[in-house]
C-alpha cells in the first residue's frame, strides 16, 4: 500500500474542474481564484487553480475548505468520498 504522503498529485483536481462547470454560470479558473481570495483572503491565482486541476499541486485542508465554499459543494464531494456535491 502506498503512503498518501508519497503519492503524486491530489484527489480533488477533477472535482474542482467539475465544480466550476456545474456552477451557474460556469466559473473560469480566474473567477474561482478571485472568489476564494474575496471570501478567505488566501492568495490564490488562476495558475494555482490550473495546477490543482492538473494534479500538479497539493491542496492543504484550509484551501480545500475555501474551494468547497466558493463552489458551494462539500469537502467530501471534492475528495471523492460522496457522489452528492451538495453542502450539508
Amino acid at each position: 500500500m502506498k503512503s498518501m504522503f508519497t503519492m503524486k498529485g491530489n484527489v480533488c483536481g477533477d472535482r474542482v474542474r467539475l465544480g466550476r462547470a456545474m456552477h451557474q454560470p460556469p466559473l473560469t479558473q480566474e473567477e474561482l481564484a478571485k472568489k476564494i481570495q474575496l471570501t478567505s483572503g488566501l492568495e490564490v491565482t488562476k495558475i494555482i487553480i490550473s495546477r490543482i486541476e492538473k494534479g500538479e499541486r497539493h491542496v492543504i485542508d484550509q484551501e480545500l475548505r475555501m474551494i468547497a465554499q466558493a463552489l458551494n459543494v462539500s469537502m467530501e464531494w471534492l475528495v471523492g468520498e460522496t457522489d452528492k456535491p451538495n453542502r450539508v
